[in-house]
């Protein structure tokens, strides 16, 4: 088995003289939910069809599970899943009876076998009580866990999961990261796709952000948080004491900027990397500013993901 789940190089896809997606390359490992953010025209969707074999790219190397989706497309079908967005249900069927026919299809075995696999795949997503339910009766957030429900059927080792949290409530979006997670522990690997970063921060283990057909930056959520954020930290500190001698204080440094007080509270922005603030730290110590409160204050996700959008970093 290949080290890598998916490994993209030097990925391109032009539509005439358009470049959707521009000489990306991106590795990610098994166990893992991996997140592709970025506003809507980032490439993002071209990337996808790529990925499922639904579009030919203008050039460029593309293996999942160790297949090449080029060579070996059938092999590299069976070892995936897709899941679109919007994905449509018939509104005539049963919840057991959707998933028996798309686990026939898949060609799971017998009957016993198959709804074995179908009741699965219903408590994976948390919908087992709604076995016997109408697809028509299923709310947005139990349509998307039965499409879910239905990508699993085959047992794949690569999920690409295309804005499956779109138009979630807050319970929907919490069951589908849950769900998507313990796949990822069991060793499978999600790669899932959004314009809204905050939600990807809090299910995908590590991510990347996309603009204009470019990666932009990769990592935890931190790590792309910082990245794309200001290259200064922003900071603000409080002390048992006088504000004034902290704010006088900082004000003779050279890497301190932005100073602002705020009643009790000092607002500054800071230069420097996480030794930098850790001397920062020691030396209002040593200066016996006894300090009450001391945080940082990063730019927030909806910040950056709007920046992206508009081609720049958040300043």
């Amino acid at each position: 088995m290949s080290e890598a789940a998916i490994e993209i190089k030097d990925l391109r896809v032009d539509y005439g003289d358009f470049v959707a997606v521009h000489d990306i390359s991106l590795s990610i490992p098994y166990g893992q939910v991996f997140g592709l953010v970025g506003p809507n025209g980032a490439g993002k969707t071209s990337t996808f069809k790529v990925l499922t074999t639904l579009m030919e790219p203008t050039y460029g190397e593309v293996t999942v599970a160790g297949f090449d989706i080029f060579e070996s497309a059938d092999e590299a079908r069976r070892v995936m899943a897709y899941m679109p967005d919007l994905a449509p249900v018939p509104s005539d069927l049963k919840l057991w009876e959707f998933l028996d026919f798309h686990a026939d299809t898949h060609r799971l075995g017998g009957g016993k076998e198959r709804l074995a696999r179908v009741d699965e795949c219903l408590a994976i997503v948390n919908l087992s009580e709604k076995r016997e339910a109408w697809c028509k009766e299923l709310s947005r957030g139990q349509t998307q866990r039965l499409i879910l429900a239905k990508t699993l059927l085959h047992r794949p080792k690569v999920l690409i999961l295309d804005e499956p949290a779109s138009g979630l409530d807050p319970l929907s979006r919490r069951e589908m990261r849950l769900a998507l997670q313990a796949l990822a522990n069991e060793g499978a690997t999600v790669l899932v796709s959004s314009h809204i970063l905050s939600e990807l921060a809090e299910m995908c283990s590590s991510l990347c952000v996309m603009n204009q057909g470019r990666l932009l930056a990769s990592g935890t959520a931190e790590e792309v948080k910082r990245q794309l954020g200001n290259a200064e930290r922003r900071f603000k500190a409080r002390t048992f004491g006088d504000p004034e001698s902290l704010a006088s204080w900082l004000e003779k440094r050279s890497d301190i900027s932005a100073l602002k007080r705020e009643g009790a509270v000092v607002n500054f922005q800071f230069t420097g990397d996480d030794d930098g603030q850790e001397n920062l730290l020691a030396d209002l110590v040593n200066a016996g500013l006894k300090l009450r409160a001391f945080e940082e204050e990063g730019s927030s996700f909806e910040d950056i993901l709007v920046s992206v959008a508009e081609g720049n970093r958040v300043e």
